[in-house]
């Protein structure tokens, strides 16, 4: 014996607005866990602080450092400014819009920096920035 209900069929029905908002909620989490994901890739220097300073490293660049006793190196290698000069020419070649980023430690002499700068600008790249650690707002 089958018993009819009173109230009409309901056909199944798919809400795909949680399954919406769940992958929003994804998708920030993995924005949020790569942006936070950087790779030093130049020898440890304490950068001095900029109030105006903000991260902007891309992977096509090269990233120099200077050390309190003004020896330059290539991501951890150093480098000799001969061999910085044939290496930013080849790079240069390739890409015309190359950045350099140059890192100083807080007790390199102004003149090693200013020296390494010229020299990267005598090579004829155009864009060049120093790294600095933003200043601790309390």
């Amino acid at each position: 014996m089958k018993i009819i209900s009173p109230l009409g069929a309901k056909k199944a029905r798919l809400e795909i607005v949680p399954l919406i908002d769940i992958m929003f909620f994804l998708l920030a989490s993995f924005m949020m866990v790569t942006m936070s994901m950087t790779k030093q890739r130049t020898i440890d220097v304490n950068l001095p602080a900029a109030a105006t300073s903000h991260s902007n490293l891309k992977p096509d660049v090269i990233s120099l450092a200077v050390d309190a006793r003004g020896q330059v190196f290539l991501d951890k290698d150093m480098i000799s400014l001969e061999a910085l000069d044939q290496l930013l020419n080849e790079r240069l070649a390739a890409n015309k819009e190359l950045p350099v980023y140059i890192s100083g430690d807080a007790a390199t002499p102004h003149g090693a920096m200013i020296a390494v700068l010229d020299y990267v600008k005598r090579c004829g790249v155009t864009k060049v920035a120093f790294n600095v650690k933003p200043v601790d707002k309390q």
